[in-house]
């Protein structure tokens, strides 16, 4: 070890843990080990411990690393005194997270309230590894504050400075600069997963199961939607009394507004539940999980879309939810028009039909479905452009809508001469929603008529269903109008636990797709024969085996009026919904406008999403009278819904070729 007070000017000392304790730690103080991830300070807590414990001193360490902890369980922060060469935890508090920069205010609330109960004693501070950005210096000085540190030993690789040195020096502290071992290097992550979860399973080894209403108990910390209870399997948890940890355990899983956990040890008397980010995956490991509505979007001209030649449309809204990447075509003021593209699939789903121009022809070959809210020209309009690029030897496209798309359609159809088409006509299969009855239609370019096929009963509103996905619709009032509003909902992913299957000794096959296809029908009590010959219900072997991922819900919503029965009715639809595309056409001075043209208002936008409790909400279909303040419209619907996904900077877009398009608006 090399140990000096530092100073650009003065050499590096060779010191070993004997030397460090004698110049820095005559007497007791609290002294924060501060340094990279990999550089060592555990393993220096440990023999700095050592010697002063061998000279008849007690000493005391903290653990503030709820990632990679030397001692205690991950996903916590602990208090253990070493004796006879080892650490004795005393107490710890519960996180729940791995992540010690996003939650540092967290972390140092209660890194103070443990240090509250030492006596006075030698106390090492084993810091967090997160020493960069921002996080870094909150974390720095929070836990420097929270802890009253007298004294910083920074770890450091060879002679370059410590990271954050400004910040260093500006500490009320003294300061040591410490040279890393030669050996100490930074674990990779598969290692350090494997390394939190070891001490993680053994917490877990001889757990208890207990049970908890949800409805009956304080929930805190940043726990997945209640609706998404798969989101929860896996999950860590702490159970609070008073403030205080009492116990951690694991989520088996959410059922009923119940909740099912592994529990470190017996409790009584808990008043609070903390759940946040740290939980199992598929492999058995602890991470951090993904968080439900993470995915980028962007306000930007997408990849994929053509430059306009026409006015401005407005920023486009391009991103990802889950296995769609998704487009909003013609802007936040251009027509109506939404582009789903299911990745690996080669394949792609519309919302609406407004202007196509922007898409090249390849998608419209590819486009399997066209789910329209009405056929006003801004939302149908688009139709001749995926007719044209349809003739030839494609599959029969679907179509759905409110009643009368299908005369449109026919409409559309009629008005041009189809002479030397002979039977290479786009086909089209039309399902319009009258009210709980889907009319099936067939109708194809050279051919008269349009041609009711069957109707068939439409049962919780679902319009569409296939492996992968589900459509679903609500009819809505646009003043006399009738228009859809339509969900994309995708199945739940389950993931097979290999950590579990492996200590069962049961090896892949045909009898986890049954599980699988039991567990997405919802048929939870068939029994599956497993490769040993034995049975077990479709239950068991999910609390067993499985994690759930849920599905990420799209909703698009748009010309509807505010409306009590709109507004029930919409709101039911897009209950929990991860995305939800809503029209926001006028701001709250124009309601009257509005009223008139039966269409939402920003204040109407942004309170439907927060009753509708969506994870994220992306307004469009403004009117072009704000087509030189948009901003104003972002603003105000974010007094009313926190979730909206404001740009950084609203800049119109000009769009008279690529190389006039403006750089990317990152949200």
């Amino acid at each position: 070890m090399v140990t000096t007070k530092f100073n650009h000017d003065l050499p590096l000392l060779a010191l070993n843990a004997a030397d460090i304790v004698a110049r820095v730690m005559q007497h007791d103080r609290r002294v924060l080990l501060f340094g990279p991830m990999g550089a060592g300070k555990s393993t220096l807590a440990a023999s700095l411990a050592d010697t002063i414990a061998a000279s008849g001193r007690s000493c005391w360490c903290l653990n503030a690393d709820p990632g990679s902890p030397a001692f205690g369980v991950p996903g916590s922060v602990s208090i253990a005194k070493r004796q006879q060469g080892a650490w004795r935890v005393i107490d710890y508090a519960g996180l729940c997270t791995l992540d010690a920069g996003r939650f540092r205010l967290p972390l140092v609330s209660a890194v103070r309230a443990l240090l509250q109960q030492l006596p006075e004693a030698m106390v090492l501070i084993d810091g967090p590894g997160a020493v960069r950005g921002i996080a870094g210096r909150e974390l720095l000085e929070g836990l420097v504050e929270a802890t009253a540190a007298d004294a910083v030993l920074a770890l450091t690789a060879g002679e370059r400075p410590p990271p954050l040195l400004d910040e260093l020096h500006a500490l009320p502290v003294e300061l040591f600069v410490v040279q890393a071992a030669a050996e100490a290097v930074r674990p990779g992550k598969r290692v350090r997963a494997r390394q939190r979860t070891e001490p993680w399973d053994a917490h877990l080894a001889h757990g208890i199961e207990r049970q908890f209403d949800l409805g009956r108990i304080n929930l805190t910390g940043t726990p997945p939607p209640l609706a998404e209870t798969g989101a929860w399997r896996g999950r860590q948890l702490a159970l609070l009394q008073a403030g205080r940890t009492v116990a951690m355990g694991e989520v088996q899983h959410v059922e009923k507004n119940v909740l099912t956990a592994m529990l470190s040890n017996e409790i009584t008397g808990i008043d609070t539940l903390l759940i946040r980010d740290a939980a199992r995956n598929a492999d058995g490991f602890i991470e951090t999980a993904k968080p439900f509505a993470g995915e980028r979007f962007e306000y930007m001209p997408p990849a994929d879309v053509l430059p306009s030649v026409e006015g401005n449309d407005g920023p486009r809204i391009v991103g990802r939810v889950g296995s769609v990447d998704v487009a909003l075509v013609n802007g936040v003021f251009g027509d109506a028009l939404l582009h789903l593209r299911m990745r690996h699939q080669r394949r792609s789903l519309l919302f609406d039909l407004g202007d196509g121009s922007r898409l090249p022809a390849r998608i419209a070959h590819q486009v399997t479905d066209v789910f329209i809210s009405h056929a006003h020209m801004d939302h149908i309009g688009g139709f001749l452009w995926l007719l044209r690029s349809r003739l030839g030897d494609y599959p029969s496209c679907r179509l759905y809508g409110p009643p009368g798309l299908a005369k449109h359609i026919e409409g559309f159809l009629q008005g041009i001469l189809w002479d030397r088409i002979e039977n290479r006509g786009a086909n089209f299969e039309v399902m319009e929603l009258h009210g709980d009855r889907l009319r099936h239609f067939h109708l194809q370019a050279g051919y008269a008529r349009r041609q009711l096929l069957d109707e068939a009963a439409v049962v919780n509103g679902i319009l569409h269903n296939e492996p992968g996905f589900q459509i679903r619709g609500v009819t809505l009032d646009h003043y006399g109008t009738p228009v859809i509003a339509y969900a994309f909902e995708p199945d739940k992913q389950i993931n097979i636990r290999k950590d579990r299957l492996q200590a069962r000794g049961a090896g892949p096959g045909p009898w986890l797709n049954e599980l699988k296809q039991n567990l997405l029908s919802g048929n939870e009590t068939a029994m599956v024969q497993l490769p040993d010959g034995s049975e077990a219900s479709s239950r068991a072997l999910a609390d067993e085996l499985v994690l759930i991922m849920p599905g990420k819900k799209l909703v698009y919503a748009t010309d509807l009026a505010d409306t009590e029965n709109n507004r029930r009715q919409l709101i039911s639809l897009a209950q929990h919904a991860h995305t939800f595309f809503c029209e926001a056409a006028f701001t709250e001075a124009d309601a009257d406008h509005a009223m008139r043209n039966g269409h939402l208002t920003t204040r109407a936008c942004g309170e439907i999403a927060t009753q509708a409790g969506v994870s994220r909400l992306l307004p469009f279909h403004f009117s072009r009278r704000y087509a030189d303040n948009p901003q104003q419209l972002y603003d105000e619907i974010k007094v009313y819904c926190t979730k909206v996904l404001m740009p950084k900077s609203m800049t119109v877009f000009e769009t008279a070729g690529t190389k006039d398009i403006e750089p990317v608006v990152a949200l």
